[in-house]
C-alpha cells in the first residue's frame, strides 16, 4: 500500500510524518526502524504519527529510529504542530496535543501570513528521582550527583520533561566525545528506562551550548526536550537565569522556565520534502 509522507526538521532533528487519522497503521515501531534507515529507507531520527484523540484536538506518537516508542519529542512536536495546522487537522493556530507525556499546547507563530516558528507549553519539569526515573534516590532530586562512567566521573542532574534526561555540564564541549560516553550513560543502571544525555557548556547567564545523545537515536543535531531539561538544570544549579537561548548542533531554541513552573520552548519547524512510500 502506497502512503504519502512528509519529511521535516527542527534544528536538524529530522522526522518522517505520517497522517493516520483513521488509526489504521499497524506495527509502527517496526515501520519506524525500516523508514528511518538512512541507507535503505527515507532516513530520519524518528517516525511521527498524526492520530485522532478523545482527550485533545489531536494525538502524537513518536517512534525512534531503533523502533522504540518515546513519550514525547520537543523538536518533533513543533514539526507535528505545523503540519497539523497547515493540513487543517486542528481548529486554530493554538491547540492541544495528546502525547505520551500528557496533553501539551503548541502554538504556530505567524507574521505577515508566514509561519515563523512554533512555541510549545511543555508543562512542568519533574525533578523527583523516582518519577524521572533514576534508581536509588527515592523522591530526592538528583542535582550534580557524581556518576563514574568508563574513565571519568560526571556530575549529573536529572530532569524529566515527560521523558528522562541526564544533564552534564562541562568546561569544554566541541571536542568532547559524545558518542563514547553517551551510549554508556543511556543504559547505565541508574536509568531503568534508559535516558537521554545532554552535555552542555554555559556561556553566560542567557546562553547555553548543548550537544545530545538521544535515547534510541544516538547522536542527533538537536533535542527539544533536552534543551528544556538543560535550561532547568542550569537554573537549578545557579548557572543561568530561568530563560536562555540554547545553541544546538543544528540550530537554536529559546527556552523559558516561567515563574508558574511551566517550561516554554520556541523554535523552527521546516518541511524538507514530501513523497510516497510503500508500507
Amino acid at each position: 500500500m502506497k502512503t504519502a509522507f512528509t519529511k521535516w526538521q527542527g534544528c536538524g532533528n529530522d522526522f518522517i510524518l505520517l497522517e493516520d487519522m483513521e488509526a489504521r497503521l499497524a506495527a509502527p515501531g517496526k515501520l519506524s526502524k525500516r523508514l528511518c534507515d538512512r541507507h535503505f529507507g527515507i532516513g530520519g531520527d524518528g517516525l511521527i504519527l498524526l492520530l485522532p484523540s478523545d482527550r485533545a484536538d489531536i494525538r502524537m506518537r513518536i517512534f525512534n529510529a531503533d523502533g522504540s516508542e518515546a513519550e514525547m519529542c520537543g523538536n518533533g512536536i513543533r514539526c507535528f504542530a505545523r503540519l497539523a495546522f497547515e493540513r487543517g487537522l486542528v481548529p486554530s493556530a493554538a491547540f492541544t496535543v495528546e502525547t505520551g507525556a500528557g496533553v501539551l499546547r503548541p502554538e504556530v507563530q505567524r507574521k505577515g501570513g508566514r509561519v515563523t516558528g512554533v512555541r510549545v507549553d511543555m508543562g512542568r519539569p519533574v525533578l523527583e528521582a523516582n518519577q524521572i526515573p533514576i534508581a536509588g534516590f527515592d523522591t530526592r532530586r538528583v542535582e550534580e550527583e557524581p556518576l563514574e562512567v568508563l574513565d571519568r566521573t560526571f556530575s549529573v542532574t536529572g530532569v524529566s520533561m515527560g521523558n528522562p534526561h541526564c544533564v552534564i555540564f562541562l568546561e569544554d564541549l566541541e571536542e568532547f566525545p559524545v558518542a563514547k560516553y553517551g551510549p554508556v550513560l543511556e543504559k547505565h543502571e541508574w536509568f531503568p528506562r534508559r535516558t537521554n544525555v545532554e552535555f552542555a557548556v554555559v556561556r553566560d547567564r542567557k546562553h547555553i551550548r548543548m550537544r545530545v545523545w538521544e535515547r534510541g537515536a544516538a547522536v542527533t543535531m538537536a533535542c527539544g526536550t533536552g534543551a528544556c531539561a538543560t535550561l532547568v538544570a542550569a537554573a537549578l544549579t545557579g548557572r543561568t537565569n530561568r530563560a536562555a537561548e540554547v545553541a544546538l548542533d543544528g540550530g537554536r531554541l529559546f527556552i523559558e522556565w516561567a515563574e508558574s513552573g511551566r517550561v516554554y520552548m520556541t523554535g523552527p519547524a521546516e518541511m524538507t520534502f514530501a513523497g510516497e512510500i510503500e508500507i
